[in-house]
């Protein structure tokens, strides 16, 4: 465990604190009260700068082009969904103040110290390679458009940034959102406003029906709640006296406000026609003007390397959570390096059909998050009784067991996966027989992993044994 070394009166005194161009040294185990910085504030542009970028463009994109909905089925969908997720995105956000750990290792309350390994693994797994992948991805396809260098070049340059940032650590990616934002945020909006101007706001609609709008609805739901595993490791830093209105407020606004703006200009620009063999990123800017096109495609590249910043970040915080006996020079500095390359080899795999690939990663994502979720949600409304005195030392407690946690999670995937997915390589059985289900996946998910939950917690309540060591 590495925590900060004691001052003279034997208090812990600061050693990473603020500082923003400093290799952060923490990885699982809770921040000490001396480390602990920031305000509730710096939770909004982090949480809105990762999604002004292509892949949220994306959302309203398929939304109108591969799920047959009109523009307005499309935006109401796109609400919906981001709205779910933004609003679960600022609850868990608390817990980071409240604890000082990343939200991996919160999980522990929900599926005990080793039950947690599973939900941890697959969150390093989708983070750190697989949202890596996607996001390097866009970001490659408009550094070839703006200057014509070949894609694989192209994604070489901005892993490395990517990695960076990530490297550097929490105060450095903060303070890189932070800058990020406005530029962001201004080339995006002009960017809507010409959209808009020649876009067919009737146009669309091909006859995706509700079995679309379900599809859209998972899709946008996945891709804002994909980053509820995330939450609390950006807000582990801020001191136990944060304001709890606004550290729910602002995280939840930063998500929704960015996600939905932006997805809804994909929306619109996918009633616009574009050149049959033209890349992702040129069909999007292909009726922009020159001028205008050439900032997008440089904010596409940053909107990029500002969201794989916190998913590489994120990914190695994950494994850390999974409190396996890491060598010390496993630290979560190199946990990133590793996991940026793993990400950058399935990026590299996807290039070739990577408007497919995105399609169905967004809708694995919520397959997996939705039922996640469902047990974290019932599990904080079970504890929010409890005094933090007594729950802290759970998460560092091995013997730590809470297997009900466990058994919703997979019956909610074991369920609802064979059931109710809609792939293209694998129809479950219901919009098999009736193909206006579209995927309902996620909620059938959600629901059932928290009503199972609720009902074995209702009956057996995990109970915690003195531990003999113990570890974050």
């Amino acid at each position: 465990m590495t925590t900060a070394p004691a001052d003279s009166t034997g208090t812990l005194a600061p050693e990473y604190g603020d500082k923003v161009i400093a290799v952060e040294t923490a990885g699982s185990e809770p921040i000490p009260d001396a480390e602990r910085h920031g305000s509730p504030l710096q939770l909004l542009w982090t949480w809105a700068s990762p999604n002004i970028e292509f892949a949220t463009v994306y959302i309203g994109v398929i939304a109108v082009l591969f799920f047959g909905l009109s523009f307005w089925q499309a935006t109401g969908a796109i609400v919906l969904g981001t709205a779910f997720g933004a609003i679960t995105q600022g609850f868990l956000s608390l817990d980071g103040p409240r604890f000082g750990v990343p939200q991996m290792v919160i999980g522990r309350f929900s599926f005990g110290f080793r039950g947690n390994i599973l939900p941890s693994a697959a969150n390093g797994l989708v983070a750190g390679v697989g949202w890596f992948a996607v996001n390097s991805v866009s970001a490659a396809f408009a550094l070839n458009t703006l200057t014509g260098l070949r894609p694989l070049p192209s994604l070489l340059l901005v892993v490395v940034a990517e990695i960076l940032i990530g490297f550097i650590g929490h105060n450095f990616v903060h303070t890189f959102e932070k800058y990020a934002f406005p530029a962001l945020a201004l080339i995006f909006l002009l960017a809507g406003v010409w959209t808009f101007k020649d876009a067919d706001l009737t146009g669309g609609g091909t006859g995706g029906g509700i079995g679309g709008f379900l599809l859209a609805f998972s899709a946008a739901w996945g891709y804002a709640a994909g980053w509820n595993p995330y939450a609390s490791d950006y807000s582990r830093y801020l001191p136990r006296t944060a304001n709890k209105l606004r550290t729910v407020l602002y995280p939840a606004v930063g998500l929704f406000v960015s996600v939905t703006l932006v997805a809804v200009i994909g929306a619109a620009s996918a009633t616009l026609v574009a050149p049959e063999d033209a890349t992702p990123t040129a069909a999007f800017t292909g009726h922009l003007p020159g001028w205008l096109g050439d900032l997008v495609l440089i904010a596409i590249i940053l909107g990029a390397v500002s969201a794989n910043a916190l998913n590489v970040y994120s990914g190695a915080i994950s494994i850390t959570a999974l409190g396996l006996d890491l060598p010390p020079w496993l630290s979560r500095s190199v946990l990133v390096v590793v996991s940026g390359i793993a990400g950058t080899a399935a990026a590299w795999a996807s290039l070739s059909d990577a408007g497919a690939a995105y399609e169905a990663f967004l809708l694995v994502i919520a397959y997996w998050v939705a039922p996640w979720l469902g047990v974290v949600l019932v599990e904080r409304r079970l504890r929010s009784g409890t005094p933090d005195a007594e729950l802290a030392p759970r998460l560092t407690d091995r013997s730590f067991t809470n297997w009900p946690g466990l058994a919703a999670l997979l019956t909610g995937v074991a369920v609802s996966v064979p059931l109710f997915s809609n792939q293209e390589d694998y129809v479950g059985y219901v919009p098999k027989h009736w193909p206006s289900f579209g995927d309902i996946t996620p909620v059938v998910g959600f629901v059932l992993s928290a009503a199972v939950y609720a009902g074995l917690c209702a009956v057996r309540r995990p109970k915690s044994q003195p531990a003999s060591s113990s570890s974050a």
